[in-house]
């Protein structure tokens, strides 16, 4: 199709990458930004048990720690999608959109190079945690690999967010249209 429209390939093959990225991190962004509401529950169901009970739920706070992990983390993409990340302002925000461009494709490269190194250590440590069934230290002794295999599903998500992003800067350097 894209020979069709005069394109090269490459350029098909990325505005489809980027469209269909773009579409899974906003549909799982939009589902995750709910999970406020369940770790709140969590706190509120601690809180709860701990004055009207007197018997503090000892897997109340490690959950919701876990539920800020997943959250922070499946969120992260759709965060970077919208543009809402932080960003340091000072020069930034008085450049030309061709300058943003350029700068943020060749960030981005630094983005992807630590994100694969947090994915291929992510990974090797979901491994270590199924192997050895390893369980968190505390009273509670969940298994820790669930968590940790959302924390890679996380970062392998930001990834591809990465790369969708450094796509869109290609496309407004050369002033096209994604």
């Amino acid at each position: 199709m894209a020979a069709s429209l005069g394109l090269p390939p490459m350029t098909g093959f990325m505005r489809g990458y980027v469209r269909l990225i773009d579409r899974i991190n906003y549909l799982i962004g939009r589902i995750v930004m709910y999970g406020i509401f369940g770790m709140v529950a969590i706190l509120l169901w601690s809180s709860i048990s701990k004055a009207a009970f007197t018997v503090p739920a000892f897997w109340t706070l490690e959950m919701a720690q876990y539920a800020m992990v997943a959250y922070y983390l499946l969120g992260g993409p759709y965060s970077m999608q919208l543009g809402a990340n932080i960003r340091m302002d000072l020069f930034y925000g008085s450049w030309s959109d061709r300058r943003k461009a350029w700068f943020d494709a060749f960030t981005v490269l630094f983005l992807i190079f630590y994100l694969g190194i947090m994915l291929y250590g992510g990974i090797e440590s979901t491994a270590y945690s199924i192997e050895y069934n390893q369980r968190s230290p505390t009273l509670w002794r969940p298994l820790i690999w669930p968590i940790k295999a959302i924390m890679c599903l996380g970062i392998f998500l930001m990834l591809l967010q990465a790369i969708s992003e450094l796509f869109k800067d290609i496309f407004r350097l050369r002033r096209e249209e994604i």
